[in-house]
């Protein structure tokens, strides 16, 4: 039977991460800094942001981003996504994991949101 293991706490129902036989899972990721307030900035900065937190999150459960084999992101405004390329781009230089990246309306005021899985197959 496939365990699993959750990691890290949120002020909302959820777990940062959950790890699943050798599968983690990195729930959607906002760009919340470390001091839990919204960077400023624009849709680069708050990209980068959001992939600094699930690179933190995949911490959390022994996963790094090279191992990341999925994404789903969604922006607020669809004329961001060159800019969160740009940004997204620096965090998987080679081998970029499969992504799919939709225009929604999000739950706070912020331009993007990502969510990740990660192969993790434990040692």
């Amino acid at each position: 039977m496939m365990s699993k293991q959750t990691f890290g706490t949120s002020h909302v129902p959820i777990s940062p991460a959950v790890r699943a036989g050798d599968f983690v899972y990195v729930s959607g990721q906002v760009p919340v800094g470390p001091d839990g307030k919204l960077v400023t900035g624009g849709i680069e900065e708050q990209t980068a942001q959001v992939l600094e937190n699930i690179k933190a999150a995949l911490a959390l459960a022994g996963a790094t981003m090279d191992q990341v084999v999925k994404t789903t992101a969604w922006l607020e405004d669809a004329r961001d996504f060159g800019g969160f390329n740009k940004a997204y781009a620096t965090f998987f230089p080679k081998e970029p994991p499969a992504r799919t990246t939709v225009e929604s309306r999000m739950m706070i005021d912020i331009k993007v949101e990502i969510e990740a899985v990660a192969y993790s197959p434990r040692g």
